[in-house]
């Protein structure tokens, strides 16, 4: 790693000499924009917009918007006026409960290395820190910008996090907040199962990033002239459900199933008796003795007439 920041926390009159490295560093994949046809890079020149003109680095400068078309030119001896006291210095201004600041306002980490014969004292702070469990509020002075940070201890390491300014944070403004919308008991009941069931202890390495993993193969495959393998469907998820108990309730059942618990046997209800209607035994019995008439003969019909 190389360091991208010296100074020293200052916390009363104790000096501590420290570096500043990044914590994190962006997996992802980055492409170039090329030319289709032929792979080309494509590259960028700063033209100025009222001359056209293209503008090298020297002559680059900064500027704010005042409105009205009008800009304010500012130059490095502007910024060098600046009274920035933390250029070289990290100030602790508190030592303050870690549970007090909301993480929606971190912003990047770093780790602190201790310079020269910084290590006892560097070593003294963070063991004060772990067993007062508190961190320290600092600020700190970064690509010419003060910004507000906090000094924690991670795997015997001192961390530094960045921290938004408060007025950084916006407010959420929507509509539903403003209903009364009333949740019912059981809902509540069903919710708090099926966050029972899908309880856990955070393993990071437990997680990973299957679509870069994928992309990654996408490129691998196509370095080494290989057929690009799609991947494997993957279960289309469920519509959403009109009925909210229903939901929770299959989300519970799903959640169990998942991590190899047996669901609740659903209670089986008992099926209905369905009477058949017997026929009366006297029609049943005719039924049975009924026989067919006995023909009468051509030669007993003439026996009649002639009688």
């Amino acid at each position: 790693m190389r360091a991208i920041w010296k100074g020293a926390v200052s916390f009363g009159l104790v000096s501590i000499a420290v570096k500043l490295y990044s914590a994190t560093e962006e997996k992802d994949i980055r492409f170039h924009q090329v030319h289709r046809t032929d792979g080309g890079r494509i590259k960028y020149q700063r033209t100025c917009s009222i001359d056209g003109e293209v503008v090298s680095y020297d002559d680059i400068a900064k500027g704010y918007d005042i409105g009205g078309g009008e800009m304010v030119i500012l130059t490095d001896e502007d910024f060098a006026e600046l009274p920035l006291t933390t250029s070289r210095a990290i100030d602790v201004l508190q030592f303050v409960p870690a549970e007090q600041i909301d993480p929606l306002l971190f912003a990047k980490a770093y780790y602190l290395e201790p310079e020269g014969q910084a290590a006892k004292p560097y070593v003294l702070l963070r063991d004060a820190l772990t067993d007062s469990d508190r961190v320290a509020l600092v600020k700190i002075a970064l690509r010419q910008r003060e910004q507000l940070a906090t000094l924690r201890v991670h795997d015997d390491v001192l961390v530094l996090n960045t921290m938004l300014w408060p007025d950084e944070v916006r407010t959420p403004d929507f509509g539903f907040l403003d209903d009364d919308i009333e949740t019912r008991p059981a809902e509540l009941a069903m919710a708090a199962s099926l966050i029972d069931s899908m309880a856990g202890s955070f393993k990071p390495d437990e997680f990973t990033d299957n679509y870069r993993a994928a992309l990654q193969e996408v490129i691998d495959a196509k370095v080494e002239g290989r057929e690009v393998v799609a991947p494997e469907e993957t279960e289309e998820e469920p519509a959403a459900a009109v009925d909210l108990m229903a939901a929770l309730k299959a989300s519970v059942e799903r959640a169990k199933a998942a991590r190899g618990e047996s669901a609740a046997p659903a209670k089986s209800t008992p099926a209905k008796k369905t009477a058949t209607k017997k026929a009366p035994a006297k029609k049943a019995a005719a039924k049975k003795t009924t026989t067919p008439a006995k023909k009468t003969t051509p030669a007993k019909k003439a026996a009649r007439k002639s009688a």
